[in-house]
């Protein structure tokens, strides 16, 4: 049985067109893996929504590359200009709840059963940072990424939106030519962008 796509990033254009109509400006937290692909989103979505980053990243190897990304990603809300006000709210650095997470799966291939349980560690927090400050919509910049699958990230960030009780903003930020702009934003800003996804089972795979 074939499970039809859904166009997600015609999902998004589709509310903002609404939320345009209605003259709204909501409350949004996006969860970042870094940098680099926070750029693009920033840009795209600052127009329509209040907006706070919030890197929470437990997968992230070793603990000087966690500190770089996060000193990054300050650094770049700092030098941007957005229509709405831009905050950042920093997650805690939890690498034992990742290591916990992978147990069994730490030999599994990139984009496997592994990433998946990682979307899923990730967004939760996200999720539940969401509803306790009142939030909106939630959401992550890692589909911007032509690496990481926006099917299986919005069906997990829609579910966990539904758990707590918050609205998920859903996605494909690599349309629209997002993953190409996020690559000239870095080099306008200077960032550095990491040559693996993050975690140490991704670093060998490297």
């Amino acid at each position: 049985m074939n499970v039809q796509k859904v166009n997600y990033q015609k999902e998004l254009e589709k509310l903002i067109k609404q939320l345009e109509k209605d003259g709204r400006i909501p409350t949004l937290l996006i969860h970042s893996c870094c940098a680099p692909c926070s750029s693009y989103v920033l840009e795209y979505l600052s127009e329509y929504f209040k907006i706070t980053v919030f890197y929470y990243n437990p997968n992230i190897y070793p603990e000087s590359e966690y500190t770089k990304r996060i000193l990054e990603q300050q650094k770049l809300i700092r030098d941007m200009h957005f229509k709405y006000p831009v905050s950042f709210l920093a997650g805690k650095y939890e690498k034992e709840k990742f290591y916990k997470m992978a147990e069994g799966m730490e030999d599994l291939k990139e984009g496997g059963a592994r990433c998946m349980k990682c979307y899923e560690l990730r967004l939760s927090e996200a999720a539940r940072q969401a509803a306790a400050g009142g939030f909106e919509y939630f959401t992550t910049t890692l589909s911007i990424s032509p690496m990481k699958n926006a099917q299986k990230l919005n069906e997990i960030g829609i579910r966990l939106g539904e758990e707590y009780g918050v609205k998920y903003l859903v996605s494909d930020f690599k349309k629209k030519n997002g993953y190409k702009r996020s690559i000239e934003l870095s080099g306008e800003y200077g960032l550095y962008r990491q040559d693996y996804c993050g975690c140490e089972f991704s670093m060998r795979q490297d």
